[in-house]
C-alpha cells in the first residue's frame, strides 16, 4: 500500500498566511499538519506520494527531505486556484502502479490512528471510505453522505445532496483498490467533477461495492483561521488506541 496526500491547494480562506506558504505544513501542535498523518501511518505504508502544486514544490521537497520517510514530492504544474487540476486528477496523477492507496487530504487532523481503517479495508477486499455522524442538515448538504447496510456496505453515496438521505458524511479519507482506482480516467471521461474528491467515490460505488469504516474519534478541518487557531496549540496528535486525545 502507498499513501497519496492531497496537498495542491491554494487555501485562499486563510490569506494572507498561506499566500506564499502551503496550508498542510502549517504547525499544529509542534508540527507540521502533514506530519501527523505521516508519522501516524508510518511503516504501514511503502511509500508517501504528495502531490502539491507548482508554486509550493520546493516548500514540500525541503519538509520531505528532514523526516526518515520515503516521501515522494509531485508538482502537478499549476501556479494559481484558478487553474489548480482538482484534487481527483491529483489522485490520478499519483496513483500510477499497481497497488492500494491510502488517500488523505493533507490539511486534516485526527485524534484517532488511521491503521485500524487499513486493517478494515484489508478485512473486507473492497475500496473503503472513512465515515462519521454528522447532524447538522447545512454540513451535510456541502459533503458526501451514504447510506450502510448492516454489514458497513455503502448502498447509496452522493456527493453535496440537497436532501440527504442519511447522516452519515464521508471526510476526504479512502483507500483505493488499484483495480477501482485506475478508472479515474473513464469517471472524467464521463464528466466527472474533478474539484471534489468525493465525487469519485460517488461515481464508482455505483459500479463496485464499497464498504465504510466508522471513525472512533474527532477530525479536525482546518479550512478557515478560526479551525486553524482553534486547533493549533491544543492538539497532541492520534491515540494508537482510537481513543480522543484531545
Amino acid at each position: 500500500m502507498k499513501a497519496i496526500l492531497l496537498a495542491a491547494g491554494y487555501a485562499t480562506r486563510l490569506y494572507p498566511l498561506t499566500h506564499d506558504f502551503p496550508k498542510p505544513l502549517l504547525p499544529v501542535g509542534g508540527k507540521p499538519i502533514l506530519e501527523w498523518l505521516v508519522e501516524d501511518v508510518g511503516d504501514a505504508v511503502e511509500e508517501f506520494i504528495v502531490v502539491t502544486n507548482h508554486r509550493f514544490f520546493t516548500h514540500f521537497s525541503t519538509w520531505a527531505k528532514g523526516l526518515d520517510y520515503n516521501i515522494r514530492v509531485l508538482d502537478d504544474g499549476t501556479d494559481s486556484n484558478e487553474t489548480r487540476l482538482g484534487a481527483v486528477r491529483d489522485i490520478a496523477l499519483a496513483a500510477t502502479q499497481e497497488c492500494d492507496y491510502l488517500v488523505m487530504a493533507g490539511d486534516n487532523v485526527l485524534s484517532f490512528s488511521l491503521r485500524p481503517f487499513i486493517a478494515y479495508s484489508r478485512s473486507v477486499g473492497t475500496s473503503c471510505v472513512m465515515t462519521y455522524e454528522e447532524n447538522r442538515l447545512s454540513a451535510l448538504k456541502r459533503t458526501a453522505v451514504i447510506t450502510v447496510d448492516g454489514t458497513g456496505l455503502i448502498t447509496s453515496y452522493e456527493e453535496k445532496p440537497e436532501v440527504p438521505r442519511n447522516n452519515l458524511a464521508v471526510p476526504p479519507f479512502y483507500i483505493y483498490r488499484y483495480e477501482d482506482i485506475r478508472r479515474i480516467p473513464e469517471a472524467l471521461s464521463q464528466g466527472l467533477n474533478p474539484d471534489a474528491p468525493g465525487s469519485f467515490g460517488v461515481w464508482l460505488s455505483a459500479r463496485t461495492p464499497m464498504h465504510a469504516w466508522r471513525m472512533p474519534g474527532v477530525r479536525h478541518d482546518i479550512g478557515n483561521m478560526a479551525s486553524y487557531e482553534a486547533v493549533r496549540d491544543s492538539y497532541r496528535g492520534p491515540d494508537s488506541t482510537g481513543r480522543t486525545t484531545q
